[in-house]
């Protein structure tokens, strides 16, 4: 891996940079697992569901971050075909999962508000279960498709990938073979984990809003704003910097802009969830604010 040659004079501030994040991420995230888990307040399936976005989180960060962490110091990595494709499935399984977790929390958003009467009977306990367990189960399975087909390549040329991480694009690229085959498969795969997915939270942010701007009262709007504001905002972050690592050329001198926006979407965004989760809203503010004085975070905040 060749990491980042055109920043080589800025290897250890990035390296400082990467490192904070990486703590950031992993303590922002396992304090909202831990709020959630504590709070009785927090005790719903909107935070349920969050928990388990914070655990795809916590699994992209340690996949991805550490590597990145050697190939900036040392100006490079070496890692073997089996380890790349290790990296390559956990970070499939944390990207697919986070895909279609969103999609759930919209439907919940949508449910919340658009149908209110039927929200209860329709996103109970045993919803909530067996979304978040489809969505872990289908994660994996596309991943194992993906790796599987990896497997039918021949690698016999140059062993060199210019990115920080395996990623699906720098390991086609290095196979000898056709991989016409692969390329359809992982199309439609891609049209089941990310484009069905975003096109369903969309439709679902539609209804939201017109039956938003139908409500008379203007705090009524604007607490129903509140509720989904959050999600709207972690969603347009999440989908908005995987489309421009896609969109975005990687050839000649744009290949850096594209490392810089794979960069956001595997570093930067793990950590925006939760601080706009928790920054944006007044329940998690409460909740920290109450275990914070309670008995169990008492011995931590003793001067």
């Amino acid at each position: 891996m060749n990491g980042f040659p055109g920043l080589r004079d800025l290897k250890y501030l990035l390296f400082v940079f990467l490192f904070l994040m990486f703590c950031l991420i992993i303590v922002g995230n396992l304090l909202i697992i831990v709020l959630i888990y504590l709070s009785r307040n927090l005790h719903s399936p909107m935070y349920f569901f969050l928990t388990q976005l914070s655990l795809s989180d916590i699994l992209l960060a340690t996949d991805i971050i550490p590597n990145t962490l050697s190939v900036v110091l040392h100006e490079g990595a070496t890692m073997s075909f089996t380890g790349c494709l290790v990296q390559f499935n956990f970070f499939a399984i944390a990207e697919c999962t986070e895909c279609l977790l969103l999609t759930v929390m919209s439907y919940d958003r949508y449910m919340a508000i658009c149908h209110p009467l039927h929200y209860n009977i329709t996103i109970n306990e045993s919803f909530c279960m067996k979304s978040v367990v489809a969505a872990w189960i289908v994660s994996f399975f596309m991943s194992l498709m993906e790796e599987l087909g990896f497997c039918r390549l021949q690698f016999c040329g140059p062993n060199a990938i210019d990115h920080f991480f395996c990623d699906y694009t720098p390991i086609v690229e290095l196979s000898c073979s056709d991989t016409f085959t692969l390329q359809i498969q992982t199309f439609v795969l891609g049209i089941c984990v990310i484009a069905c997915p975003f096109l369903l939270t969309m439709a679902s942010y539609v209804y939201i809003i017109f039956t938003i701007l139908k409500i008379q009262s203007q705090s009524g709007r604007q607490k129903a704003f509140l509720t989904c504001s959050s999600h709207l905002t972690v969603v347009s972050i999440f989908f908005g910097t995987l489309i421009s690592v896609y969109v975005v050329p990687k050839r000649g001198h744009l290949l850096i802009v594209g490392k810089i926006n794979s960069l956001l979407y595997t570093v930067v965004t793990p950590l925006l969830n939760p601080v706009i989760y928790s920054l944006r809203n007044r329940d998690f503010m409460e909740a920290f604010t109450n275990l914070k004085n309670s008995d169990i975070f008492l011995p931590l905040f003793i001067s």
